[in-house]
């Protein structure tokens, strides 16, 4: 209980120092973000079938459930250095450290393959591939058909795509991305997907896939209003970088991505 009251605090400080920080463009370390091993820790064990995906502002884990595919696959959209890619990365590190690989993999596509060193040096790290890997096409094929056997089996699958629009201007994907964003989850295949918002016009016709869309800094009013459906949505108060939201129920759950150490 002292350490969930000691990540509350953090966080409710964080949030009102949030316009000095954005103003001074200062590092939200400096505020006292919890890391992730100190976040795991405290709340170990997590549920075999839960992903970590972030804290809220009472200092709980914000948590998916890999046994329910009703949220279907995740689109991560922010602008620029808000955080989109180290939101994939908390994932996958804390996939790392609180999954068995027989329970959860995960795989890596990504332009800046300099970003994830270390990454595939981990038992759940199923490969980081460039997105403008020629191979990448066989790779979605041989993921559908693994998924068609794959329904009734434990192990499930992360795809961390780090770059939507790279992805669909590959034509010979759509057939198995479009598969994998329907059909993907019912058969243990989770698609989480970033797209930067600059870049989310032309990606208009995928976007109905995403049923779960995680929120993070966007100062654009009506590029928000456009990607959520919601008039007069803002999403320019969230901490670039450390702060993401997304909808639950009739709400807004803003949370909080912890320091990756």
């Amino acid at each position: 209980m002292f350490k969930t009251t000691r990540f509350a605090l953090a966080l409710e400080t964080l949030a009102e120092l949030a316009p000095e920080i954005r103003t001074a463009r200062a590092d939200p370390a400096a505020a006292s973000l919890p890391t992730l091993s100190e976040v795991l820790a405290e709340y170990s064990p997590l549920p075999q079938s839960a992903l970590f995906l972030g804290l809220a502002e009472d200092g709980l884990p914000v948590l998916l459930n890999l046994r329910d595919p009703v949220p279907g696959p995740l689109l991560i959209v922010g602008d620029s250095g808000s955080g989109k890619t180290t939101l994939l990365k908390n994932i996958a590190r804390a996939t790392d450290r609180t999954h068995h690989p027989d329970q959860v993999k995960y795989i890596v596509f990504t332009e800046h393959l300099n970003e994830w060193q270390s990454f595939d040096k981990t038992i759940n790290c199923d490969g980081i591939l460039d997105l403008q890997n020629k191979d990448i096409t066989n790779y979605f094929v041989s993921l559908t058909d693994w998924a068609h056997t794959n329904k009734n089996n434990g192990q499930a699958i992360l795809l961390l795509i780090d770059g939507l629009n790279t992805l669909v201007q590959i034509s010979d994907l759509h057939q198995p991305l479009r598969w994998l964003l329907l059909r993907g989850t019912s058969h243990n295949v989770w698609p989480i997907i970033t797209l930067n918002t600059m870049q989310a016009a032309n990606s208009r016709t995928w976007l109905d896939a995403f049923r779960t869309r995680l929120f993070g800094s966007i100062q654009n009013m009506q590029e928000a209003e456009a990607l959520t459906g919601f008039k007069n949505i803002s999403f320019n108060e969230l901490l670039a970088g450390s702060q993401f939201a997304m909808r639950e129920g009739n709400d807004w759950l803003p949370f909080w991505l912890p320091l990756l150490d």
